[in-house]
């Protein structure tokens, strides 16, 4: 199993194991710090793994070459021994018969020498890209929860903002209250104060 494969493992237990959101079935509370340890190291190995995984498919490109090499030396060595059974007998009906039939086989054997390459290199290539995507799709759940458990936070945090605003908008309007008795007080006051001058 690589690294990558336990890391994922290790950060779906994590969320397994984390607690639910209060007033939420499907939100939880994650240690930040925590999960962003099991990501950091998630991001520095998925590019050397998939860089791995690029170079097993590049070497079909390889595997193919060496399967060519092996078919033409059957097919050398195929008539080189035609050469050696015209030389060493006369022209005959037997001796191009056998001829024909040692190039026929070995044709036959380099086929299927390239047939099998081409099968492993397939079956590596879509390994690999089958591994690459299972990570892949692994890492783009863990970003999904991520997302989940920010807009969380955000959500919470507009909550508590909001709470602010109502009590600076109530303490705003109750400066205001207690002036009012006073002002009225104040303008009595004021109208007596007339009357006596008027009356004297």
């Amino acid at each position: 199993m690589s690294r990558i494969e336990q890391l994922i493992e290790e950060i779906e237990e994590y969320i397994d194991g984390c607690k639910a959101s209060p007033f939420s079935n499907n939100k939880i509370l994650v240690n930040r710090e925590e999960l962003e340890e099991l990501l950091v190291e998630l991001r520095l190995r998925v590019p050397d793994e998939i860089k791995q995984y690029q170079r097993v498919i590049s070497n079909q490109e390889a595997i193919m070459n060496d399967a060519r090499t092996q078919a033409d030396a059957m097919l050398q060595e195929a008539k080189s021994q035609t050469n050696e059974m015209v030389n060493e007998h006369e022209i005959t009906q037997a001796a191009y018969s056998a001829a024909n039939q040692i190039i026929d086989d070995a044709n036959v054997q380099a086929q299927a020498i390239l047939d099998a390459a081409v099968n492993d290199a397939n079956n590596i290539r879509q390994g690999a890209i089958q591994y690459t995507d299972d990570a892949l799709r692994g890492l783009q759940n863990i970003i999904a929860h991520s997302v989940e458990a920010a807009q969380s936070r955000f959500d919470a945090y507009i909550n508590e903002m909001k709470q602010s605003f109502d009590r600076v908008t109530s303490n705003r309007s109750e400066l205001y209250l207690p002036q009012q008795p006073q002002d009225a007080a104040g303008s009595a006051a004021g109208a007596g104060m007339e009357t006596q001058s008027g009356g004297e």
